[in-house]
């Protein structure tokens, strides 16, 4: 009770920011007021910034400015300059300045500053991606900031409930949105198609409420939280007037929006100098009609197959499925014409190394159908039942009924479930006789057939060359399936193999070897 009468309180400095007392840096301790007066904290927010920095999407790009002044001592300003700066900013969406938003900043500019530096280094190549799409909308370009919050602009971040990308999308609403997600493709981790998902939630969110600020909050919560807020707030549609009624991570969520425009246009001030990124900026765009690797690519036209991957964050396993639909592969500019003269040799390179272990199939039969799915074991966790599970995998709580002669919904902890979950119209060589595997050509095109999900291009002959492995324990809940997800460029099939393992059996506890290539 105490600390909701707190929290009404503090409503009068939120409702009147201009009017906050000053605060000086040395009594407060950001993250700890955030928390107790805000609640949680968003995950992009923790992110280890060494692991970022050493991921294969950025690795090999960043480097510091030679002539930027960078200093890990922070620069603090009084409420008045913080405020001013804030009304200064092209805005179409309200940038109030409050205590709160203040905490927000100094959490930016203090406690999260190699975050920060990372951030501002990628923000000149996602940012330019991002403001097209929003632009082309009609939407508030400062937006962009949004994507900030969600992912500190790590395309391939992944939350721990199983958000994706830019972001952030949960897989139902990432497919409900267009969004195609299967085990080759994740369109939440492209960076221009999740911002066009984004930008049509934006508007339909909108529509509803016609203010961004309970926009933003919808995004994170859902409509039905933001609602269930008003209602309470008894009909007052402002979003620091329903803040004490809205789930404890999204009270946060529009504070840490408005601190990211300000920290994303004044770093300079605060000592802080982005981190330079030499991943192209200038790109184009071909077509891909056939399965293609990734690493065909890059030995063909001799480019580094780190910059293939961050250019191309949506191909989970280095595979472009081009032979299901044609597939957008983006380049460095000066690459696409030697791309589109060379296709013939870039398709043929190394086929039956890169492209050996799948089999492409055909929509229609049951049969079929049912082969573009990929058998794994979950792991009942406390707490989850069908309809969770479901969400989880993309598939219906009846589908799970089905396929492990369950009567209900409700399902015991620990018990252990089959699924079959979408593998993007591809099966494992390995269930399949080898006669299935073929090359067909036709008189129009010499197009390959062939897929594969093969782990990244390296890593099977890395194993097998004993290169590199890291440990991973099993926990409650693993699965090989969800053990690979969490390795870019690892695959089930890699894992059987590295481990000796006939099955996708495994126990918490056990200790598996992970490739690295």
């Amino acid at each position: 009770m105490k600390k909701f009468v707190f929290l009404l309180l503090g409503l009068g400095s939120l409702l009147h920011p201009l009017q906050a007392e000053e605060i000086k840096p040395a009594e407060t301790d950001s993250l700890k007021i955030l928390e107790e007066e805000i609640g949680l904290i968003p995950e992009s927010l923790d992110a280890n910034v060494d692991s970022l920095l050493h991921s294969w999407h950025v690795q090999y790009f960043t480097k510091q400015e030679d002539y930027c002044h960078d200093d890990d001592a922070n620069i603090f300003f009084p409420d008045s300059v913080y405020a001013d700066r804030l009304n200064r900013l092209p805005s179409l969406i309200s940038l109030p300045y409050n205590h709160i938003v203040r905490d927000c900043i100094d959490l930016y500019a203090e406690r999260k500053r190699d975050l920060v530096r990372y951030m501002l280094g990628m923000a000149d190549f996602y940012f330019p991606i991002i403001e097209e799409v929003l632009d082309q909308h009609g939407l508030p370009i400062e937006l962009k900031y949004l994507a900030v919050v969600e992912s500190a602009l790590n395309p391939v971040a992944l939350s721990r409930v199983g958000a994706s990308g830019l972001w952030q999308f949960m897989l139902p609403t990432g497919k409900s949105y267009g969004l195609e997600i299967n085990s080759l493709v994740d369109e939440r981790r492209d960076p221009k198609r999740a911002t066009e998902a984004a930008c049509a939630y934006f508007k339909d969110m909108y529509a509803i409420y016609g203010d961004w600020n309970l926009v933003m909050a919808a995004y994170n919560c859902g409509p039905g939280n933001v609602n269930k807020a008003i209602r309470r707030a008894g009909g007052k549609r402002d979003f620091w007037a329903i803040f004490p009624y809205l789930p404890r991570e999204t009270r946060s969520y529009v504070p840490l929006f408005i601190a990211a425009n300000y920290i994303m246009n004044y770093y300079c001030d605060h000592n802080l100098c982005p981190l330079q990124t030499s991943l192209p900026l200038a790109t184009d765009t071909v077509m891909v009609n056939n399965a293609l690797h990734l690493q065909q690519v890059s030995e063909v036209l001799q480019l580094d197959l780190a910059t293939l991957r961050a250019l191309n964050p949506q191909y989970r396993r280095d595979i472009i499925p081009g032979n299901s639909r044609p597939s957008v592969l983006k380049l460095p500019a000066a690459a696409t014409y030697a791309f589109v003269g060379q296709a013939d040799t870039i398709y043929k390179h190394r086929m039956e190394e890169y492209l050996a272990n799948l089999t492409t199939n055909t929509a229609g039969t049951q049969s079929n159908q049912a082969a573009t799915r990929e058998r794994i074991t979950h792991v009942v966790l406390r707490g989850e039942n069908l309809y969770t599970i479901a969400n989880r995998y993309g598939v219906t709580a009846k589908d799970i009924r089905k396929w492990n002669g369950l009567g209900s919904n409700r399902v015991a902890k620990g018990k252990r479930l089959i699924l079959y979950v979408d593998n993007g119209g591809v099966a494992f060589a390995a269930t399949q006789p080898k006669t299935t595997t073929t090359t067909t050509k036709s008189a129009a095109t010499s197009s390959v057939t062939k897929a594969t999900v093969t782990s990244q291009a390296g890593t099977a002959s890395a194993a097998a060359n004993g290169k590199g492995f890291i440990a991973y324990t099993v926990k409650s809940g693993d699965s090989l399936y969800s053990i690979a997800k969490k390795y870019p460029g690892v695959s089930t099939k890699d894992l059987q193999q590295v481990n000796g393992l006939n099955g996708s059996n495994i126990r918490p506890g056990q200790v598996l070897k992970i490739p690295i290539g």
